[in-house]
């Protein structure tokens, strides 16, 4: 296995944990839900999302949601519509972060679903977004009790020490702070744009979260405004 596919893994996880509803407020699904709108009941989602990625100028569209998929765990697979959903919505977030300039972004989204194991360097940059993309699901203050054993147990395919890792960032406290500081100037579009696929952009302390996200990492308005109009999601106010 990979933190590559953990981090992958992951953000399935946490959509089948939120449930779908949930997680269609959140940046990883509700631009893709707002861009789905003309099925009333967004049945047969996973028709629809790979011609979905191909308008949204994703690369690799609809094969590489396929591709990603197959290359994941069998217990993620097999999430269903969360599977899709969560692929497809961080398939957009690394896109909106390469279209901001993040070369970071542009490479673990290309070593998705490869059959080639990734190196050291982009092994270094998926704990990164693992470690974004945690601190960003806790800034409402918790996952509950239920949500962390669903989200557990579609990590079962992982490795003892992938595992291991995603239980250490559950159980760090949120601090912004600490995350920019390990944050490199060449990484900024990606941590913000991860942080993006996991908050509730319809909840008041999921922007402020960003907002104290971006301040602290130094991102300017141009590159957070790419990134949500890559993510069709509503743009940022100045």
């Amino acid at each position: 296995m990979s933190f590559v596919r953990t981090m992958a893994t992951l953000v399935v996880g946490y959509a089948a944990a939120r449930g779908m509803d949930a997680f269609q407020k959140t940046g990883g699904g509700a631009g893709l839900a707002r861009t789905m709108q003309s099925t009333a009941s967004q049945a047969g989602i996973a028709s629809q999302v790979g011609a979905l990625l191909e308008r949204m100028q994703v690369p690799g569209g609809a094969s590489g949601l396929e591709r990603t998929l197959g290359w994941m765990g069998a217990r993620a697979r097999g999430a269903g519509d969360s599977a899709v959903m969560g692929v497809a919505g961080l398939m957009s977030a690394l896109w909106a972060a390469t279209w901001a300039g993040s070369g970071d972004a542009r490479d673990l989204s290309a070593a998705m679903g490869s059959g080639t194991p990734p190196g050291a360097t982009l092994e270094r940059q998926a704990r990164l977004m693992i470690r974004a993309m945690v601190q960003a699901a806790l800034a409402d203050g918790q996952i509950d009790a239920a949500e962390r054993a669903r989200l557990f147990d579609l990590l079962g395919d992982q490795s003892e020490e992938e595992r291991a890792y995603v239980e250490a960032e559950m159980a760090r406290p949120v601090d912004i702070d600490a995350l920019a500081a390990e944050t490199g100037s060449y990484q900024r579009t990606a941590v913000y744009a991860a942080s993006v696929l996991m908050v509730d952009v319809t909840d008041p302390a999921g922007i402020a979260y960003l907002d104290r996200l971006s301040a602290a990492l130094h991102l300017g308005i141009a590159a957070r405004t790419r990134i949500h109009q890559a993510m069709r999601l509503p743009q940022v106010l100045g």
